[in-house]
């Protein structure tokens, strides 16, 4: 199977890990660091997955990166009870049910999926 993880930049691994692993839900895959500050971080919530970085010098900030879900919804509700989302679920004229919020550092988490199925 080939995949594309993307790495995102922090300043602090303990943010990172409270934001990623004990409000969204992810479990660690790998983690490398000596003081718990810097290092890297490996994520993983079902087929999901990410890498943080911290810190990463001469790679740019404020990343947004794409997570396809089944379930945008889902998500949500889930999500916005722990941390801050920057909207409420949309249906997207190209096809796509989005919402997005943004983790400690300034990187842009774009969740998307199917469109909600209509009410009956």
């Amino acid at each position: 199977m080939e995949r594309a993880i993307p790495h995102l930049p922090a300043d602090d691994l303990r943010v990172a890990k409270a934001f990623y692993v004990d409000r969204l839900g992810f479990q660690v895959r790998f983690e490398a660091t000596e003081d718990g500050v810097t290092g890297i971080l490996g994520l993983e919530r079902g087929g999901l997955c990410v890498t943080i970085d911290a810190p990463m010098p001469g790679h740019g900030r404020e990343v947004c990166v794409s997570l396809e879900v089944e379930n945008v919804d889902r998500y949500h509700v889930e999500w916005s009870a722990r941390v801050r989302v920057l909207r409420a679920p949309i249906d997207e004229p190209w096809g796509a049910r989005t919402f997005d919020l943004i983790d400690p550092f300034g990187n842009t988490l774009f969740v998307m999926g199917p469109l909600a199925p209509p009410i009956a």
